[in-house]
């Protein structure tokens, strides 16, 4: 699988960009990383302060995690079958303190772990459906403008809303994530379709949400989507809409990420007017988990500039 090195982005970007090399070792309550090209998950599901609601959005009775008390807002969009808590406990946990005046909402998408039943579709527009869902529930919660964290599928989804309702998101920030989808990554998507090739340790957090008979169907569903995305839109995801995106955007990079080809970093950065890039020069396709302290940091200082 490819790699992009801190200094590669840097030759490929006509843009000025500031690249911060990180660090360090692993803090609260994750697992460590592994070298497969899928991401290891959190299997712990809790936080002081935090308070876990339902709301209706839309056909969906929507679960999310609230954290903290402040005014302003920020959703936290996790990856494929991800939830509030697989995907961002560390985020849960740290950011209330880093980010005073806000309230951070870390969501289940419709249909993945509590926001079931139903089971996602995986239609081609998914990622516009969540991104309209995402939009009305933080609307049902009050927030006008909010910012948006997303990563990988939770990234796309955010690139999404960001260009769907620019005059909503006051600043956006993703990893992991592609607004389109090449034949390379088609490969990659179908030799990750068989779970039973994961190690017990990939397989576990997801196999406790959905259960060991179900979480490969779904899985190999979510691969279908990302194939029939790549099928009948010629991969284009939301490429042709990244120009309508208003809001501050950082970008946050894993050089080691096997998940996506270099060619998207570079492809955000040029297409959105407003960028920044920091890179883990070591990280992989799971960056706020791995070095869930210094991600902190680094997105509440973003959002509080």
């Amino acid at each position: 699988m490819m790699r992009l090195l801190a200094s590669t982005v840097a030759a490929q970007c006509g843009l000025a960009i500031r690249i911060t090399k990180t660090t360090s070792a692993l803090s609260f309550c994750v697992q460590s990383p592994v070298a497969s090209a899928v991401r290891s998950r959190s299997m712990c599901s809790s936080a002081p302060g935090a308070k876990e609601r339902r709301l209706q959005v839309g056909a969906s009775t929507v679960h999310f995690v609230e954290a903290g008390d402040g005014n302003r807002g920020v959703i936290l969009l996790p990856g494929a079958l991800g939830t509030a808590w697989t995907d961002f406990k560390p985020q849960i946990e740290g950011l209330p303190a880093l980010l005073p005046h806000h309230r951070v909402i870390a969501w289940d998408p419709p249909g993945y772990g509590k926001s079931r039943p139903p089971d996602k579709q995986f239609t081609v527009d998914f990622y516009e459906r969540d991104a309209a869902a995402a939009g009305e529930l933080m609307q049902k919660l009050g927030f006008q403008r909010y910012s948006v964290v997303g990563w990988s599928d939770g990234g796309i989804t955010g690139l999404v809303l960001a260009a769907k309702q620019p005059e909503r998101v006051e600043k956006l920030v993703v990893w992991g994530s592609n607004s389109y989808i090449s034949d390379t990554e088609a490969n990659i998507y179908e030799g990750i379709r068989d779970v039973s090739k994961w190690s017990a340790r990939m397989r576990e957090p997801m196999e406790q949400v959905y259960g060991v008979e179900h979480f490969p169907k779904l899985w190999s569903a979510w691969v279908d989507g990302l194939l029939r995305i790549h099928h009948e839109r010629k991969g284009d995801i939301c490429s042709g809409s990244l120009k309508h995106i208003k809001a501050p955007t950082l970008v946050v990079h894993g050089a080691k990420d096997p998940m996506i080809i270099p060619d998207h970093v570079p492809y955000l950065l040029n297409n959105i007017k407003n960028t920044d890039l920091h890179v883990f020069p070591d990280g992989k396709h799971n960056i706020h988990l791995r070095y869930a302290n210094e991600f902190n940091a680094i997105v509440a200082k973003f959002l509080l500039a």
